[in-house]
């Protein structure tokens, strides 16, 4: 089942291609715990009213917190090594890679997150920025993946490189978080051979492209929630971006007018411009 958040309300993708509005605010929503049997009662009951345009998609999200892991795949700890290697924090990124505990950080409140064909920004003292694709699990206030989502963990690699401890600079500014175009909601895992492609336009021609499969990330997803849950608490649930596998060459950075397009099937596309 596709979960939109639009000007109108949630909306619920229907069979038949239509698209039913759900009564419940967003927050109500996600603050369910099983949000697949939610939607399902809702589906029995037809407690929803068919809808023919709904406007402009939103993120889907409000005030759920954005949360992400870092270095779980092999090719995101080569590339922090990599960058961070004449700042002396090279090992710091090999230790996390095979360490029990996670990296985990925050990475956007509610309001700073921008839906599908929103603009994403580049830090205006950052001179090497590249877009992160991941998957996002979508958290129950008690930690239960309750599906998945789109990301683009926006990310400035020259001040991240400078020094670990400027992660959050990094990481974290307007305009740095990206999330849609729908939450995915299902009871089953996604098969370990789902791919996250990415497409970087310049111009309108293809500047860049790179596929993974999701079977490449080293730690079970329930791991990660787990360790998010164990000491914080989300009433309205939150969002976990996974990490990434693909990452662009050292000699590649975005520029104003890029268009970045991120498809992770079953749950759609992601498509944003750089302001």
């Amino acid at each position: 089942m596709k979960l939109f958040r639009t000007n109108v309300g949630p909306l619920l993708s229907l069979e038949d291609g239509s698209y039913g509005l759900i009564s419940s605010s967003w927050d109500d929503l996600l603050s369910q715990e099983n949000l697949a049997d939610s939607l399902r009662d809702v589906l029995r009951s037809s407690a929803f009213e068919f809808v023919e345009s709904y406007g402009e998609l939103l993120p889907p999200v409000v005030s759920q917190e954005v949360w992400a892991a870092g270095v779980t795949y092999l090719r995101s700890r080569e590339a922090r090594m990599e960058e961070s290697k004449s700042a002396g924090g090279g090992d710091f990124y090999d230790r996390v890679y095979s360490a029990d505990r996670p990296e985990l950080f925050f990475k956007s409140a509610g309001h700073r997150v921008v839906g599908h064909e929103q603009h994403v920004r580049l830090r205006g003292d950052a001179t090497w920025s590249v877009p992160e694709p991941e998957l996002v699990l979508v958290l129950s206030p008690k930690g239960r993946i309750q599906g998945f989502t789109i990301g683009n963990d926006m990310s400035s690699r020259d001040i991240e490189g400078e020094n670990p401890l400027y992660l959050p600079q990094a990481k974290t500014y307007n305009g740095s978080c990206a999330i849609g175009p729908c939450l995915f909601v299902t009871d089953d895992p996604l098969p370990t051979t789902t791919e996250i492609s990415i497409r970087i336009l310049r111009s309108g021609g293809l500047v860049f492209e790179d596929r993974v499969s999701i079977d490449r990330i080293k730690r079970p997803f329930e791991e990660l929630a787990g360790y998010l849950f164990r000491e914080l608490s989300f009433p309205h649930g939150a969002l976990l971006m996974t990490g990434t596998g693909i990452v662009p060459p050292d000699s590649f950075t975005l520029a104003s007018g890029d268009r970045i397009e991120i498809q992770i099937p079953p749950i759609g596309a992601l498509c944003n411009t750089v302001a």
